[in-house]
Protein backbone atom coordinates (compact mmCIF):
# COMPACT_ATOMS: atom_id res chain seq x y z
CA UNK A 1 0.00 0.00 0.00
CA UNK A 2 1.22 3.64 -0.43
CA UNK A 3 -0.23 6.35 1.08
CA UNK A 4 -0.75 9.13 -1.39
CA UNK A 5 -1.04 13.03 -0.28
CA UNK A 6 -1.96 15.60 -2.56
CA UNK A 7 -2.39 19.63 -2.07
CA UNK A 8 -4.23 21.24 -4.40
CA UNK A 9 -7.06 23.92 -5.11
CA UNK A 10 -10.34 23.36 -2.68
CA UNK A 11 -12.23 23.03 -6.29
CA UNK A 12 -10.27 19.62 -6.86
CA UNK A 13 -11.71 17.91 -3.61
CA UNK A 14 -14.69 16.45 -5.85
CA UNK A 15 -12.94 15.21 -8.50
CA UNK A 16 -10.14 13.61 -6.12
CA UNK A 17 -12.92 11.93 -4.16
CA UNK A 18 -13.98 10.81 -7.28
CA UNK A 19 -10.79 9.38 -8.49
CA UNK A 20 -10.49 7.84 -4.84
CA UNK A 21 -14.08 5.76 -5.72
CA UNK A 22 -13.47 4.77 -8.72
CA UNK A 23 -9.86 3.65 -8.14
CA UNK A 24 -10.98 1.99 -4.75
CA UNK A 25 -8.67 3.68 -3.01
CA UNK A 26 -8.57 2.10 0.56
CA UNK A 27 -9.05 5.62 2.28
CA UNK A 28 -9.87 8.89 1.71
CA UNK A 29 -9.31 11.62 3.79
CA UNK A 30 -9.96 15.88 2.99
CA UNK A 31 -7.61 17.75 5.23
CA UNK A 32 -7.83 21.70 5.89
CA UNK A 33 -7.69 24.50 4.20
CA UNK A 34 -4.08 26.12 4.77
CA UNK A 35 -3.56 29.88 4.71
CA UNK A 36 -1.88 29.48 1.07
CA UNK A 37 -5.59 28.05 -0.03
CA UNK A 38 -4.80 24.79 -0.75
CA UNK A 39 -5.89 22.01 0.34
CA UNK A 40 -4.56 18.64 1.79
CA UNK A 41 -6.10 15.75 0.61
CA UNK A 42 -5.01 11.92 1.60
CA UNK A 43 -5.38 8.92 0.01
CA UNK A 44 -4.60 5.43 0.91
CA UNK A 45 -3.86 3.04 -2.04
CA UNK A 46 -3.25 -0.63 -3.15
CA UNK A 47 0.19 -1.22 -4.65
CA UNK A 48 -1.50 -2.31 -8.07
CA UNK A 49 -4.09 0.64 -8.15
CA UNK A 50 -1.29 3.19 -7.85
CA UNK A 51 -0.50 3.94 -11.05
CA UNK A 52 -4.22 4.59 -11.99
CA UNK A 53 -4.66 6.76 -9.90
CA UNK A 54 -1.32 8.81 -10.28
CA UNK A 55 -2.43 9.00 -13.81
CA UNK A 56 -5.80 10.48 -13.21
CA UNK A 57 -4.49 12.80 -10.43
CA UNK A 58 -1.91 14.53 -12.43
CA UNK A 59 -4.58 14.29 -15.53
CA UNK A 60 -6.79 16.92 -13.32
CA UNK A 61 -4.37 18.53 -11.42
CA UNK A 62 -1.54 19.52 -14.29
CA UNK A 63 -3.39 23.06 -14.84
CA UNK A 64 -2.70 23.91 -11.08
CA UNK A 65 0.89 24.98 -11.04
CA UNK A 66 1.19 25.11 -7.18
CA UNK A 67 -0.38 21.43 -6.66
CA UNK A 68 1.27 18.83 -5.45
CA UNK A 69 1.36 14.87 -5.73
CA UNK A 70 3.33 13.12 -2.96
CA UNK A 71 3.91 9.30 -2.66
CA UNK A 72 5.11 7.49 0.61
CA UNK A 73 5.56 4.22 1.29
CA UNK A 74 2.70 2.58 4.04
CA UNK A 75 4.21 -0.06 6.11
CA UNK A 76 1.32 -1.51 7.90
CA UNK A 77 -2.52 -0.05 8.34
CA UNK A 78 -5.12 -1.57 11.03
CA UNK A 79 -7.13 -3.63 10.60
CA UNK A 80 -5.25 -5.18 8.18
CA UNK A 81 -7.01 -4.72 4.64
CA UNK A 82 -7.95 -7.98 2.46
CA UNK A 83 -7.23 -7.76 -1.37
CA UNK A 84 -10.41 -8.78 -3.01
CA UNK A 85 -10.68 -10.83 -6.19
CA UNK A 86 -9.88 -7.81 -8.63
CA UNK A 87 -6.73 -7.25 -6.87
CA UNK A 88 -5.45 -10.42 -6.79
CA UNK A 89 -5.83 -11.04 -10.77
CA UNK A 90 -3.67 -7.68 -11.28
CA UNK A 91 0.07 -7.54 -10.79
CA UNK A 92 1.68 -5.52 -8.91
CA UNK A 93 4.03 -3.13 -10.31
CA UNK A 94 6.24 -0.15 -9.44
CA UNK A 95 5.27 3.25 -10.38
CA UNK A 96 5.92 4.80 -13.34
CA UNK A 97 7.29 7.97 -11.35
CA UNK A 98 8.95 5.99 -8.73
CA UNK A 99 11.05 3.93 -11.44
CA UNK A 100 11.89 7.11 -13.35
CA UNK A 101 13.24 8.50 -9.91
CA UNK A 102 15.58 5.05 -9.58
CA UNK A 103 16.60 4.73 -13.08
CA UNK A 104 17.30 9.10 -13.15
CA UNK A 105 19.66 8.65 -10.21
CA UNK A 106 21.12 5.27 -11.83
CA UNK A 107 21.76 7.14 -14.87
CA UNK A 108 24.06 9.88 -13.07
CA UNK A 109 28.07 9.65 -13.73
CA UNK A 110 29.81 11.21 -10.62
CA UNK A 111 33.26 10.22 -9.04
CA UNK A 112 31.57 7.31 -7.19
CA UNK A 113 30.78 5.61 -9.68
CA UNK A 114 34.01 5.49 -11.25
CA UNK A 115 35.35 4.84 -7.92
CA UNK A 116 33.66 1.94 -7.54
CA UNK A 117 34.35 0.61 -11.48
CA UNK A 118 38.20 0.92 -10.43
CA UNK A 119 38.07 -0.94 -7.07
CA UNK A 120 35.93 -3.67 -8.44
CA UNK A 121 37.70 -3.95 -11.68
CA UNK A 122 41.15 -4.25 -9.48
CA UNK A 123 39.30 -6.81 -7.36
CA UNK A 124 38.10 -8.57 -10.36
CA UNK A 125 41.26 -8.88 -12.29
CA UNK A 126 43.25 -10.15 -8.64
CA UNK A 127 40.59 -12.80 -8.80
CA UNK A 128 40.79 -13.85 -11.98
CA UNK A 129 44.51 -14.33 -12.35
CA UNK A 130 44.75 -16.23 -9.13
CA UNK A 131 41.51 -18.24 -9.82
CA UNK A 132 39.99 -17.18 -6.83
CA UNK A 133 36.26 -17.44 -7.25
CA UNK A 134 35.55 -15.82 -4.28
CA UNK A 135 37.58 -12.85 -4.95
CA UNK A 136 36.05 -12.55 -8.25
CA UNK A 137 32.11 -12.79 -6.79
CA UNK A 138 33.61 -9.93 -4.24
CA UNK A 139 34.16 -7.60 -6.84
CA UNK A 140 30.85 -8.41 -8.54
CA UNK A 141 28.89 -7.27 -5.56
CA UNK A 142 31.01 -3.87 -5.67
CA UNK A 143 30.80 -3.64 -9.37
CA UNK A 144 27.97 -0.65 -9.82
CA UNK A 145 26.90 -1.90 -13.37
CA UNK A 146 23.39 -2.71 -12.49
CA UNK A 147 21.89 1.13 -12.66
CA UNK A 148 22.86 2.12 -16.32
CA UNK A 149 21.92 -0.68 -18.21
CA UNK A 150 18.35 -0.79 -16.56
CA UNK A 151 18.06 2.94 -17.06
CA UNK A 152 19.03 2.71 -20.78
CA UNK A 153 15.81 0.10 -21.38
CA UNK A 154 13.45 2.55 -19.05
CA UNK A 155 14.47 5.59 -20.93
CA UNK A 156 13.24 3.45 -24.48
CA UNK A 157 10.19 2.55 -22.77
CA UNK A 158 9.49 6.19 -21.88
CA UNK A 159 10.89 7.87 -24.88
CA UNK A 160 13.36 9.80 -22.53
CA UNK A 161 16.04 10.88 -25.39
CA UNK A 162 17.72 12.75 -22.09
CA UNK A 163 17.83 9.54 -20.12
CA UNK A 164 18.87 7.14 -22.61
CA UNK A 165 21.67 9.21 -23.66
CA UNK A 166 22.67 9.47 -19.72
CA UNK A 167 22.60 5.76 -19.52
CA UNK A 168 24.51 4.71 -22.32
CA UNK A 169 27.55 7.51 -21.54
CA UNK A 170 27.75 5.98 -18.16
CA UNK A 171 27.61 2.14 -19.32
CA UNK A 172 29.75 3.08 -22.08
CA UNK A 173 32.24 4.75 -20.02
CA UNK A 174 32.28 2.20 -16.83
CA UNK A 175 33.31 -0.14 -18.93
CA UNK A 176 35.29 1.48 -21.15
CA UNK A 177 37.76 2.47 -18.30
CA UNK A 178 36.95 -1.30 -16.82
CA UNK A 179 39.06 -2.09 -19.58
CA UNK A 180 41.46 0.25 -20.05
CA UNK A 181 42.32 -0.26 -16.30
CA UNK A 182 42.53 -3.84 -16.49
CA UNK A 183 44.76 -3.78 -19.73
CA UNK A 184 46.79 -1.13 -17.71
CA UNK A 185 47.49 -4.03 -15.13
CA UNK A 186 47.58 -6.64 -17.69
CA UNK A 187 50.66 -4.60 -18.78
CA UNK A 188 52.43 -4.71 -15.78
CA UNK A 189 51.25 -8.15 -13.72
CA UNK A 190 54.14 -10.50 -13.60
CA UNK A 191 52.43 -13.52 -13.71
CA UNK A 192 50.71 -16.05 -16.87
CA UNK A 193 47.47 -15.10 -17.66
CA UNK A 194 46.31 -18.44 -18.15
CA UNK A 195 43.95 -19.16 -15.06
CA UNK A 196 41.16 -21.28 -15.20
CA UNK A 197 38.94 -18.27 -14.43
CA UNK A 198 40.29 -16.22 -16.82
CA UNK A 199 40.27 -18.56 -19.56
CA UNK A 200 36.60 -19.59 -19.72
CA UNK A 201 35.53 -15.61 -20.29
CA UNK A 202 37.44 -16.00 -22.96
CA UNK A 203 35.19 -17.76 -25.05
CA UNK A 204 31.41 -17.19 -25.45
CA UNK A 205 28.91 -19.67 -26.50
CA UNK A 206 25.08 -20.21 -25.94
CA UNK A 207 25.08 -20.55 -22.02
CA UNK A 208 26.75 -17.02 -22.01
CA UNK A 209 23.44 -15.68 -23.98
CA UNK A 210 20.93 -17.46 -21.26
CA UNK A 211 23.16 -15.95 -18.19
CA UNK A 212 23.01 -12.98 -19.76
CA UNK A 213 19.55 -13.35 -20.64
CA UNK A 214 17.89 -14.23 -17.03
CA UNK A 215 20.33 -11.45 -15.70
CA UNK A 216 18.93 -8.70 -17.70
CA UNK A 217 15.22 -10.02 -17.17
CA UNK A 218 15.68 -10.99 -13.07
CA UNK A 219 16.90 -7.13 -13.18
CA UNK A 220 13.92 -5.53 -14.59
CA UNK A 221 11.76 -7.77 -12.08
CA UNK A 222 13.36 -6.41 -9.46
CA UNK A 223 12.56 -3.09 -10.42
CA UNK A 224 9.25 -3.29 -11.86
CA UNK A 225 8.14 -5.18 -8.33
CA UNK A 226 10.06 -3.43 -5.87
CA UNK A 227 11.82 -6.53 -4.49
CA UNK A 228 15.66 -6.22 -3.27
CA UNK A 229 17.98 -5.58 -6.40
CA UNK A 230 21.22 -6.50 -4.59
CA UNK A 231 21.27 -9.77 -5.75
CA UNK A 232 20.29 -9.14 -9.24
CA UNK A 233 22.75 -6.42 -9.28
CA UNK A 234 25.05 -9.10 -8.88
CA UNK A 235 24.11 -11.31 -11.33
CA UNK A 236 24.30 -8.08 -14.18
CA UNK A 237 28.20 -7.78 -12.80
CA UNK A 238 28.70 -11.73 -13.54
CA UNK A 239 27.55 -10.99 -16.91
CA UNK A 240 29.39 -7.36 -17.41
CA UNK A 241 32.35 -6.89 -14.88
CA UNK A 242 34.67 -9.97 -15.40
CA UNK A 243 34.49 -10.38 -19.09
CA UNK A 244 35.71 -6.57 -19.60
CA UNK A 245 38.28 -7.40 -16.58
CA UNK A 246 39.17 -10.10 -19.03
CA UNK A 247 38.99 -8.33 -22.05
CA UNK A 248 41.50 -5.48 -20.71
CA UNK A 249 43.83 -8.10 -19.27
CA UNK A 250 44.47 -10.00 -22.66
CA UNK A 251 44.91 -6.88 -24.21
CA UNK A 252 47.40 -5.33 -21.82
CA UNK A 253 49.22 -8.68 -22.01
CA UNK A 254 49.84 -8.44 -25.63
CA UNK A 255 47.36 -11.87 -26.40
CA UNK A 256 45.03 -10.40 -29.01
CA UNK A 257 43.33 -13.74 -29.96
CA UNK A 258 42.42 -14.05 -26.40
CA UNK A 259 41.31 -10.87 -26.18
CA UNK A 260 38.58 -11.03 -29.41
CA UNK A 261 37.06 -14.05 -27.20
CA UNK A 262 36.49 -11.64 -24.45
CA UNK A 263 35.33 -8.77 -26.09
CA UNK A 264 32.96 -11.33 -27.92
CA UNK A 265 31.87 -12.62 -24.64
CA UNK A 266 31.21 -8.75 -23.68
CA UNK A 267 29.07 -7.58 -26.49
CA UNK A 268 26.64 -10.44 -26.54
CA UNK A 269 26.33 -10.22 -22.79
CA UNK A 270 25.43 -6.37 -22.86
CA UNK A 271 23.23 -6.87 -25.43
CA UNK A 272 21.42 -9.96 -23.84
CA UNK A 273 21.08 -8.17 -20.52
CA UNK A 274 19.42 -4.97 -22.04
CA UNK A 275 17.61 -6.43 -24.73
CA UNK A 276 15.85 -9.13 -22.01
CA UNK A 277 14.96 -6.19 -19.53
CA UNK A 278 13.57 -4.16 -22.42
CA UNK A 279 11.19 -6.99 -23.22
CA UNK A 280 10.43 -7.30 -19.48
CA UNK A 281 9.28 -3.36 -19.25
CA UNK A 282 7.57 -4.17 -22.25
CA UNK A 283 5.60 -6.90 -21.06
CA UNK A 284 4.97 -5.03 -17.67
CA UNK A 285 3.47 -2.30 -19.62
CA UNK A 286 5.72 0.32 -18.59
CA UNK A 287 4.83 2.86 -20.98
CA UNK A 288 4.41 7.20 -20.59
CA UNK A 289 1.20 8.63 -19.32
CA UNK A 290 0.62 11.10 -22.68
CA UNK A 291 -0.24 10.04 -26.21
CA UNK A 292 2.23 11.39 -27.81
CA UNK A 293 4.72 10.32 -25.40
CA UNK A 294 3.07 6.65 -26.12
CA UNK A 295 3.79 6.96 -29.67
CA UNK A 296 7.12 8.44 -29.54
CA UNK A 297 7.89 5.47 -26.86
CA UNK A 298 6.54 2.65 -29.08
CA UNK A 299 8.46 4.05 -31.73
CA UNK A 300 11.79 3.80 -29.85
CA UNK A 301 10.59 0.52 -28.15
CA UNK A 302 10.54 -1.20 -31.80
CA UNK A 303 13.74 0.33 -33.23
CA UNK A 304 15.76 -0.63 -29.70
CA UNK A 305 14.08 -4.07 -30.01
CA UNK A 306 15.15 -4.53 -33.38
CA UNK A 307 18.60 -3.17 -33.23
CA UNK A 308 19.49 -5.49 -30.08
CA UNK A 309 18.04 -8.63 -31.88
CA UNK A 310 20.10 -7.89 -35.37
CA UNK A 311 22.98 -7.14 -33.00
CA UNK A 312 22.11 -10.74 -31.04
CA UNK A 313 22.07 -12.26 -34.45
CA UNK A 314 25.42 -11.02 -35.80
CA UNK A 315 27.09 -12.14 -31.93
CA UNK A 316 25.71 -15.30 -32.57
CA UNK A 317 27.09 -15.45 -36.05
CA UNK A 318 30.22 -14.66 -34.69
CA UNK A 319 30.21 -17.13 -31.90
CA UNK A 320 29.90 -19.90 -34.34
CA UNK A 321 32.23 -18.50 -36.87
CA UNK A 322 34.89 -18.42 -34.57
CA UNK A 323 34.32 -21.83 -33.06
CA UNK A 324 34.18 -23.17 -36.76
CA UNK A 325 37.52 -21.96 -36.89
CA UNK A 326 40.86 -24.60 -36.39
CA UNK A 327 42.57 -24.56 -33.62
Amino acid sequence: MKYVEVVAKPRSSDTVARIAEKEKALDFRLGAVGEDGMQYMRLVVGDERLQDVLDALQTVLGAQESARIMVLPLEASLPRVEDGEDEKKRAAITARETLYEEAERAARLDRDYLILVALSTVVAAIGLVENNVAVVIGAMVIAPLLGPNLALSLGTSLGDVKLVRKAIQKLGLGIGFAVALSAALGAVLPVALNSPELMVRTDAGLDSVALALASGAAAALSMTTGLPAVLVGVMVAVALLPPATTLGLMLGSGDFVLASGAGLLLAVNVVSVNLASKLVFLMKGVRPRGWLEKRQARRSTLVYIVAWLVALGVLLGAIYWRAALPT
